[in-house]
């Protein structure tokens, strides 16, 4: 394929992952040759989590992004390139979540390498969707998200089938400690009247929590952060703020906080504090995993919002 044809097809990090790949054959089928272990290289820090917790120290796991990156915005470099180029296998969020690297991915998938989305082993009638889109935020869903850790442990079993029972072990770990997860989270959210329970963040990366949890979800930009939030759309918000006596709005730590502490501004409600969406903290940290994520942001939300 000739990289002009790339470039009208794919935009200009396909086209600087084709070259880079130019004569070069991809890994082969016999991953880790010699000792060492089958490299897997993770997008988000919500993927990363599970991939970690499932392949153990079977696999060294390259991450692409780390705590605070916004993937939606997200721009792949050469070091990102060369460790794609790499990879024995690559694990993604999908739905469009991984912004311009998703035109990488793609370019791998044609390449018949072990490229694989977890939301590819979700139910397709939970996949929320806007505007015909779909909505890439499955993990705020913690039983949606048990069917990702599911999947990835089966993926990886198929990818490196010496090590399948482990794989298939720790996932059914992780997916039964995401599934305890949810049910803390639909008992905590219960102790919220349900007339307040109408949540207002910088983007609208929650309805999945708010439909697992029984929030009303306001996002005041769309499903990515690429779009900027019109002036009709911060007065509606506004509008439902002083209509519906909402108690608290919040930013996100991926997100700039500009336009939340406008609407703060302009209406006099506080800001309830920072939540995680598209981004894990740093590892090791209360909210450096997807459940102690979750479980931070309803412990922030209910405090505010009672």
């Amino acid at each position: 394929m000739k990289p002009t044809i790339l470039l009208c097809r794919c935009g200009f990090w396909a086209v600087a992952f084709a070259l880079l790949f130019a004569g070069c054959s991809p890994p082969g089928d016999a991953p880790g040759v010699g000792g060492a272990r089958p490299l897997v290289v993770t997008t988000t820090t919500m993927v990363t989590d599970l991939v970690r917790g499932i392949a153990g120290d079977t696999v060294t796991v390259k991450p692409l992004m780390g705590p605070g990156v916004d993937p939606h915005q997200f721009r792949p470099g050469q070091p990102e390139i060369q460790a794609l180029q790499k990879a024995d296998a690559v694990f993604c969020n999908g739905l469009h979540l991984e912004g311009k690297l998703s035109e990488v991915l793609k370019l791998m998938e044609k390449q018949a390498r072990k490229v694989y989305a977890v939301a590819a082993g979700l139910p397709p009638d939970l996949i929320l969707k806007s505007d015909n889109e779909p909505d890439p935020h499955v993990w705020g869903d913690a039983a949606l998200w048990a069917e990702g850790a599911k999947y990835i442990g089966e993926m990886l079993a198929a990818a490196f089938p010496e090590k399948a029972g482990e794989f298939r072990g720790r996932a059914a770990a992780i997916e039964k400690e995401l599934r305890e997860t949810h049910q803390r989270l639909k008992t905590a959210a219960e102790s919220i009247p349900a007339e307040r329970r109408v949540l207002i963040t910088s983007h609208d990366a929650f309805r999945y929590f708010g439909r697992a949890y029984g929030f009303e979800v306001v996002g005041v930009q769309g499903i990515t952060t690429v779009s900027e939030a019109s002036l009709a759309e911060m007065a509606r918000i506004a509008g439902i703020i002083r209509d519906r006596g909402v108690k608290a709005i919040f930013v996100e730590s991926s997100v700039p906080r500009a336009t939340i502490e406008r609407l703060s501004k302009d209406t006099g409600v506080k800001i309830g504090g920072e939540l995680f969406s598209d981004a894990l903290s740093a590892p090791g940290t209360p909210a450096g995993t997807v459940s102690g994520m979750l479980e931070a942001n309803m412990k922030m939300i209910t405090e505010a919002l009672k």
